[in-house]
């Protein structure tokens, strides 16, 4: 009896074992789809009931608004920057995010502001609304439901712009900037608020799109050819040198707005500037044009960080700007995995685009046929600008 009960032990220990490394390396197997699924609402968006709408005649509805929206001084930033930002709520119970999420408010604060904000603060009042993004779930997902929520999204970040335009701009040189889901708003903004007005397009010093797929062949604006072209359009998506699992993801999931307002696959390739060199176009930029990569993450806001140069070298090849691998730790994608699905908490362009906007701006307003509002200051200098905080 006492060797069948040990025995019976060492089974029940060895189909035990066995099953805790079955799950163990299910997990492994399945931790992308386990953890995916967690995200979504299981509930389909026609009867969703969306959080409540931003009223941007409030100052809680915006994540980044000046002291004085309406007024400025003679030592103001010489122009407006109109920042839609990128994915930060993560899903669950919404399709769509409260603009109160405190874990999105959080990741814009830690990491979206210091690294992608940053290079526009010292030449520009930045307007930042909050806004019902749709979910990190939608934007791992083509589903319909998905998508509704991204067009869904839109709506906030129209009525932002107008409440920037008719309130707060009055005429100032502005830039248009959106990041990832934010950028693919901010096409479609394009198309049907800049556009189609030629007094905001002569306005615009340009309209920066990073890590957003617009079609080549039908972009919202003219692409920048050079790097002193003002009112046209830089974007970009990116994967580095030999991911060939990231370029194929863009080219096969990548969605742009089609001309009913709907979201659809990429169908052909997608624009590509080129940080690196200021302009569109497939010549090989290399490392000692690279004006400065930074990992900002928890940086103090209104700190300048200190640039790392010659980081990377940057060409386009069938709409995907090729990147690559930067030498330094600093530039490694870190967090939980619902953060390393959205932006990186660095930005391998932060001088470039900082150069780049410059550069425009300086142009646009050397234009003798330009003339706005606002008293210009020095391009370039140190300017204060507001804390970093929660504005109710």
């Amino acid at each position: 009896m006492a060797d069948a009960s040990r025995r019976t032990r060492v089974w029940l220990t060895g189909a035990a074992l066995l099953l805790v490394g079955l799950l163990a390396v299910g997990g492994m197997v399945w931790r992308d789809d386990i953890l995916r699924t967690g995200l979504d609402p299981k509930e389909p968006f026609q009867t969703y009931e969306p959080p409540a709408a931003p009223d941007y005649s409030q100052r809680s509805s915006w994540s980044l608004l000046p002291t004085e929206p309406t007024t400025w001084s003679d030592d103001a930033p010489p122009a407006d920057v109109f920042f839609v930002a990128p994915t930060s709520y993560d899903g669950g119970r919404h399709w769509n995010a409260p603009i109160d999420d405190p874990g999105a408010d959080l990741f814009f604060r830690r990491t979206v502001g210091p690294n992608y904000v940053g290079p526009f603060v010292r030449n520009g009042r930045v307007f930042a609304p909050r806004y019902r993004q749709a979910s990190l779930y939608s934007m791992l997902t083509l589903r319909d439901d998905a998508r509704e929520a991204r067009r869904f999204a839109y709506g906030d970040v129209r009525e932002a712009f107008i409440r920037f335009m008719e309130d707060y701009n009055q005429g100032r040189p502005f830039v248009i900037v959106g990041v990832e889901q934010g950028g693919t708003l901010a096409a479609r903004l394009l198309a049907e608020e800049v556009a189609s007005d030629p007094d905001r397009q002569a306005r615009l010093v340009a309209a920066y799109l990073i890590e957003t797929a617009v079609p080549d062949a039908s972009p919202p604006l003219p692409l920048c050819r050079t790097p002193e072209e003002t009112g046209c359009l830089a974007a970009w998506v990116s994967a580095y040198e030999g991911d060939r699992d990231r370029a194929q993801m863009l080219r096969d999931r990548s969605l742009v707005w089609d001309d009913q307002d709907q979201l659809v696959n990429l169908a052909g390739p997608a624009a590509c500037y080129n940080p690196l060199l200021g302009a569109a176009g497939e010549a090989v930029a290399p490392a000692r044009l690279a004006k400065g990569a930074t990992n900002a993450t928890n940086l103090e806001w209104g700190a300048r960080p200190a640039l790392q140069t010659r980081q990377v070298t940057a060409r386009c090849e069938a709409g995907i700007l090729r990147v690559s691998r930067p030498r330094s730790v600093a530039f490694r994608s870190t967090g939980s995995w619902a953060n390393q699905r959205k932006v990186p908490g660095y930005n391998l362009f932060y001088g470039d685009i900082e150069a780049s906007y410059e550069t425009r701006l300086a142009s646009l307003m050397a234009d003798p046929d330009f003339r706005h509002a606002a008293r210009p200051i020095a391009l370039g200098q140190d300017v204060k600008v507001a804390p970093f905080r929660r504005i109710d």
